[in-house]
């Protein structure tokens, strides 16, 4: 049920933001849903992936094969990185850690399959992306994390 309600809010997101969620500056407010995988583990993980294949159906851009495989292996990756790395440092520091090894992870798959699908220099995409996840993922989703770690969301342990 937690996992639907994540791909549902993640593909709302997406659509509803969709000026910013596509193209080479790519602020996806939706990202910000990533780093709540470390509070809730697998729901999160998969929610973010479903939803990111779900939202990535409508693309503008030339392969909506590659967005959709590739934006949601991104999202997998990089929600179940964030989880892992939280775990390796207690409290904040680990989380803020887990955000950022999040950013870097969407910002390297998403920039280098654009990259390939545009015929476009790597690093246009990897500073679009890149900007952009730095604020949905570091920024949004950092707080989003504290702001749901304040009314004592349960973390999962495993």
């Amino acid at each position: 049920m937690l996992t639907a309600a994540f791909a549902a809010l993640y593909a709302v997101l997406v659509f509803a933001f969709a000026g910013l969620s596509f193209g080479i500056v790519q602020v996806r407010v939706a990202d910000a849903l990533i780093p709540l995988s470390i509070l809730l583990g697998w729901p999160a993980v998969f929610g973010v992936t479903i939803g990111c294949a779900i939202a990535n159906i409508v693309t503008p851009l030339p392969s909506v094969i590659a967005d959709v495989t590739f934006g949601s292996i991104a999202n997998f990756i990089a929600s179940i990185s964030a989880w892992r790395v939280s775990l390796l440092k207690v409290g904040r520091a680990g989380e803020l850690f887990g955000c950022i090894i999040a950013t870097l992870t969407v910002t390297f798959i998403v920039g280098t399959y654009l990259a390939a699908v545009t015929a476009m220099d790597p690093w246009v995409w990897y500073t679009g992306v890149g900007g952009g996840s730095i604020i949905s993922i570091s920024i949004l989703g950092f707080a989003l994390l504290n702001i749901l770690r304040g009314l004592k969301i349960r973390m999962v342990s495993s």
